[in-house]
């Protein structure tokens, strides 16, 4: 028995060292590998994720009022998006199946915990009832078995994570509709362009790698990492909005901008102010459609 067990320990090692071996994973994006490094597989798609490492520090400090007085679970997205790039440098930089799964999975627990935060109570199914604590373990109960599940097949992974942004985006859209602040409005129209340019690359990147190899430009991955961020923060800046002015009316919402406020392409945030306050009606009377008509203004 004690020979069993130890072969037993031999094959947990050895399975163990199968996953964490560079190169044992079954994707392989289209950039050379060892190319630039020999210690890096994948060098551009590697260091391309420096956005997940540099600006969720930023935007917990410009989500600091948010996380007082809405949520701070908040701050829980952000740091996920951290692990999101951690995770992902780790998978290019070795190509293992360890290191995939890491980054598809810290992916998966960035859609499952935003949708437990922020998804819209209108959009609930019945049997949840309209209560955001039971549509949370539902969320954290699929964000474990799709835990388990995503060592079935690895490959089909980076697929279903892609699916389930659609659904997001198409939801995005119709919250679009509803809202009268403009620059709400705009931030929007952006977001779903830069989302649509890191679709355009990671579909490129995967499956036409041989045309852009051709003209020496297999790196569309890099730039993937790159738009989706931007396209992934810009809408968890958004849902955050929605989330304020559909269940915290009280909480008046207020977009702005960092580091100047009238620069529309510098980087969002949700700012909570009294309806009363003099900024939120100067910016109710730039921004906002029929505010004054809806205040008895003319």
């Amino acid at each position: 028995m004690g020979g069993m067990g130890s072969g037993g320990l031999l094959d947990i090692y050895s399975m163990a060292w199968e996953h964490l071996r560079p190169g044992s994973s079954p994707v392989d994006w289209c950039e050379g590998n060892y190319l630039i490094s020999s210690n890096i597989a994948e060098f551009v798609n590697t260091f391309s994720n420096f956005l997940f490492i540099l600006l969720p520090p930023v935007l917990i400090m410009l989500f600091k009022e948010y996380g007082r007085f809405v949520t701070p679970g908040i701050h829980v997205i952000w740091v996920l998006l951290i692990v999101v790039g951690l995770s992902s440098m780790y998978f290019h930089a070795t190509l293992s199946l360890i290191g995939q799964l890491l980054d598809e999975l810290a992916i998966l627990w960035v859609f499952m915990a935003a949708f437990s935060l922020f998804y819209p109570k209108r959009y609930y199914p019945k049997f949840v009832k309209n209560d955001r604590k039971t549509f949370s373990w539902l969320m954290l109960l699929s964000a474990i078995a799709a835990t388990g599940l995503s060592w079935w097949k690895p490959i089909v992974n980076a697929f279903v994570l892609m699916f389930m942004s659609v659904p997001t985006m198409v939801m995005l859209y119709t919250e679009l509709q509803r809202v009268s602040d403009q620059r709400v409005y705009r931030l929007g129209i952006r977001s779903t362009t830069v989302w649509a340019l890191a679709v355009f690359c990671w579909i490129n990147d995967r499956i036409f790698c041989e045309a852009w190899s051709s003209i020496n430009f297999p790196y569309l991955h890099g730039f993937w990492h790159i738009f989706i961020f931007i396209a992934a923060y810009t809408v968890l800046v958004l849902f955050a909005y929605f989330y304020v002015e559909s269940e915290l009316p009280q909480r008046q919402p207020l977009l702005k901008y960092w580091p100047k406020n009238e620069f529309e392409f510098g980087i969002p945030f949700i700012s909570i102010r009294n309806p009363d306050s003099k900024d939120w009606l100067v910016y109710c009377s730039l921004y906002m459609q029929d505010y004054d008509y809806k205040h008895g203004k003319k």
